[in-house]
């Protein structure tokens, strides 16, 4: 009998010993505002040059979910609708500069899949002229594969803030073009103007001055106003309301 527990017992550690490794590796990334994501509209998402943005920014819900945002015309088809319930994976290829973009897009396959889209708004005036929304999306993050950073790059976010007022020198953050910064020049309603540069796949960086996120740019000098984004998530109730960015 004692030989037979014995036995039973080596195979349990076994199988332990076993289990562990994997376990100990499942593989994580960190994800925050100016990470770039790769998804495929609802089709297969490729190994390469996959269609990229970049993230708005990350945090927490008040239903305790972990979520992110970035720009809706990042997830409209091409019937101009939005695709909800997309799947999300992490762009590996690092982040470009202005004077050397980023020219693809590596979906890293070995993470999986990140998170779903789960809301999407009207998109800007200049996609949506006669319908302008706040362009801006909410991605459903997997705790068990995102690390949440507030920093990305050389930009950090502490908050939420306001656009300030003209003159006013800021930056954003996004997966082109790496860090580039820019001028307030005026605000019009929930959208502002100013002269940071941006590229495709830049679109949703996060625009921000002092370490507080006042917007996500969704063209070369135009953005939505954070306050306004953050106002319509806790309207509507759902999947982003009582957003509040991950501490640094």
């Amino acid at each position: 009998m004692n030989r037979i527990r014995a036995i039973v017992v080596i195979g349990v550690l076994a199988l332990t010993a076993g289990a562990s490794p994997a376990l100990a590796s499942a593989p994580t990334v960190r994800v925050g505002g100016g990470s770039g994501i790769v998804f495929g509209k609802g089709k297969p998402v490729p190994a390469t040059g996959a269609t990229w943005c970049t993230i708005t920014t990350i945090g927490h819900d008040r239903a305790g979910e972990l979520v992110g945002l970035t720009n809706a015309h990042c997830f409209y088809g091409e019937d101009n609708k939005p695709v909800l319930g997309d799947k999300v994976y992490y762009n590996k290829t690092p982040a470009g500069t202005a004077a050397q973009p980023a020219k693809t897009s590596e979906t890293d396959l070995e993470t999986g899949v990140i998170g779903t889209v789960v809301h999407v708004s009207a998109s800007n005036p200049v996609g949506s002229p006669t319908n302008p929304g706040l362009d801006y999306s909410v991605i459903k993050f997997d705790k068990a594969k995102v690390v949440p950073t507030a920093t990305v790059g050389a930009l950090t976010i502490k908050g939420i803030g306001s656009p300030p007022t003209p003159g006013t020198r800021m930056c954003k953050q996004g997966q082109t073009t790496g860090l580039t910064c820019g001028f307030m020049i005026s605000t019009s309603g929930v959208y502002f103007g100013h002269t940071i540069w941006e590229g495709p796949g830049d679109s949703g960086s996060p625009v921000v001055l002092d370490g507080k996120l006042i917007g996500n740019q969704w063209a070369a000098g135009l953005s939505t106003s954070m306050n306004a984004i953050v106002a319509d998530m806790d309207k509507r109730g759902e999947a982003g309301a009582g957003f509040t960015p991950v501490a640094p």
